[in-house]
């Protein structure tokens, strides 16, 4: 056996594989996924604090091959509420873990969910849990992201703004985004208002949207008449215990946290991370390599000055000038129909756009009239434009044909 390598054991477990595959997706179309009515973003209506959107937030980087963490991230559609926690991996018995983690930290009580069509959602697991739980359980439609309006904010708003979008995996990973995620829920339900959105007019084509005055999740709870006296006394008192600056700060430190692990220039990439604690304690050393971004976004590049490829238009661009000096106006799609009359077979359609990006540098070019200063070296004076050609003051006669190849050699 252990001499076996591992394409012969993929091969001889493929037909096993397949056919646990195919029971799988028979189960969850014939069944979970008929059991679960279907929500819309019309059919929300004035729902009561309790009712969630639950959605996952990927954090795979440019790539998604191999395993990385999830975000499980869940949003009150009365007061905008939100929850989120990570997952090392997607799998369904991990979100009913998830859910119970977030249905504990929910200061109200829970009274259905919705989700989207993935089938970590739907599937027997989630559809039992619930049940038990005694939990409206609602799906989106397919590929209809506003029927999850509310979540779907929250996604970028506050978990992407938060951990950017690099890949973050392991444990280590999801134990950094458990510490930075205790911080930040606290700050965006007590401290981060939000608007809105009371009612739509619409006027003609128009549509005037109305919102209500911005104000936090609390505040929306403590005004709702549905939330006990018993809930709104634990949300004004935990209120009270809590400073921004201090949750700013550990947001902070675990966006550090965050940006260090996919650094490059980490000192601390390699096997020698065991745990969290240990990861921390080497955080205040950080400074003499500099800090790091925590949005992770990379800078943007510099402007390329060199040719990639051969110019298809080099030969003809002498055409392309005289055809614009004799009707400056005529657009680059003309001039593109004109060069495929001229010369048949000698164009494709797309080099269309590397036309109408050519003539818009030289109309830029004319405009700021830097014709004049790709002349200096010929001209040798100030120039008087006429319509035949240009003349010098000091200098001899310059045709048209002369401006034009001027222009040429500048914009080539």
């Amino acid at each position: 056996m252990l001499r076996v390598s591992a394409a012969t054991i993929d091969r001889l477990l493929k037909p096993i594989r397949s056919g646990a595959k195919s029971r799988r997706k028979r189960r969850r179309s014939k069944k979970a996924s008929k059991e679960i009515p279907v929500r819309t973003f019309a059919d929300w209506g004035q729902p009561d604090p309790g009712y969630l959107e639950v959605d996952f937030v990927v954090h795979c980087g440019a790539s998604m091959a191999g395993s990385f963490v999830h975000t499980l991230i869940a949003t009150d559609v009365c007061s905008g509420w939100t929850e989120f926690v990570p997952l090392l991996a997607r799998e369904q018995s991990l979100v009913v873990e998830g859910l119970e983690v977030l249905f504990n930290q929910i200061p109200f009580p829970v009274l259905g969910i919705d989700s989207d069509n993935d089938s970590a959602f739907i599937n027997d697991t989630l559809l039992a849990f619930c049940r038990k739980h005694r939990v409206e359980f609602t799906r989106s439609r397919a590929y209809h992201k506003n029927d999850q309006a509310w979540v779907e904010q929250k996604n970028g708003a506050v978990v992407r703004r938060l951990v950017g979008y690099e890949r973050f995996s392991g444990v280590v990973a999801g134990q950094a985004l458990a510490h930075l995620y205790q911080a930040a829920r606290l700050y965006v339900n007590y401290f981060q208002p939000s608007f809105k959105l009371r009612r739509k007019e619409r006027q003609g084509a128009k549509v005037r949207r109305i919102y209500e005055q911005p104000a936090t999740p609390c505040k929306r709870l403590l005004r709702h008449p549905s939330i006990d006296d018993e809930i709104k006394a634990r949300l004004r008192s935990q209120r009270a215990q809590l400073d921004p600056l201090r949750l700013l700060h550990r947001i902070r430190e675990g966006q550090t946290a965050l940006a260090a692990l996919v650094s490059t220039n980490s000192s601390l990439e390699g096997p020698g991370r065991e745990s969290l604690d240990q990861f921390l304690a080497q955080l205040p050393r950080l400074w003499q390599a500099g800090e790091v971004r925590p949005t992770h976004r990379a800078q943007s590049p510099k402007p390329r000055h060199w040719r990639t490829r051969k110019d298809p238009f080099e030969t003809v661009w002498y055409d392309v000038l005289r055809w614009l000096q004799e009707s400056p106006e005529t657009t680059a799609k003309d001039l593109f129909e004109r060069l495929q009359f001229e010369y048949p077979g000698r164009f494709a359609d797309g080099q269309l756009r590397t036309l109408q990006r050519r003539v818009r540098e030289w109309r830029q070019v004319m405009a700021r009239k830097l014709v004049f200063a790709c002349m200096n070296e010929t001209a040798k004076g100030s120039e008087i434009v006429g319509a035949g050609g240009t003349r010098s003051r000091s200098g001899p006669y310059v045709s048209q044909e002369d401006v034009s190849q001027e222009l040429a050699n500048c914009i080539l």
